[in-house]
């Protein structure tokens, strides 16, 4: 059986091969982060939810609470702690529903529109600290920063979806071999 289809497995169990692979996807999702933490709003975060989703489908779902959980022992916990509670998810969420889509200029966009999206989405919790407006202008004044993660999203997909996609359809072959 080739590793997309074994962890796609619609089962409620989950194997130990399942369990390793997500394991992967965890380690790979964090060292990627932390790799790139030193330039602000310039990730592979987005990149690796949206390539994983598309490849392991809803076994996503177990990878991101993982890695959420991580981030906040290695950070303190926080209000952003909060926003990725929904946020990554969300960009799962929103990458099944549009799973068909095989471009790399179509991915690019949804990248990048998260990214451009993602201040919005985290200004959501200061609705409760600071009311509306305190959120809005959050929002606002991070706006120069949802420009660049947005720009830095779609370029880093728009470069590493296709070598990425193949190497992961060369995977899928050299196990369906073995």
């Amino acid at each position: 059986m080739n590793l997309r289809l074994s962890i796609q497995k619609q089962s409620k169990r989950l194997t130990a091969r399942d369990i390793t692979i997500m394991a992967l996807m965890v380690a790979i999702i964090e060292v990627s982060k932390v790799a790139l933490a030193q330039i602000p709003n310039v990730e592979l975060t987005s990149f690796w939810i949206i390539m994983f989703t598309l490849y392991f489908g809803t076994r996503i779902f177990y990878v991101i609470p993982v890695f959420i959980l991580i981030e906040g022992v290695i950070y303190p916990f926080g209000l952003w702690w909060i926003m990725y509670l929904y946020s990554w998810p969300l960009l799962a969420i929103v990458v099944l529903v549009l799973r068909k889509m095989k471009s790399a200029w179509e991915w690019s966009f949804i990248s990048g529109l998260f990214g451009l999206s993602f201040g919005f989405l985290c200004a959501i919790p200061y609705i409760f600290t600071s009311g509306f407006l305190g959120a809005f202008v959050w929002w606002v004044e991070g706006i120069p920063w949802d420009l660049l993660h947005g720009i830095a999203n779609f370029a880093i997909m728009l470069i590493l979806y296709k070598p990425i996609k193949n190497v992961m359809s060369k995977m899928n072959r050299v196990e369906k071999e073995i």
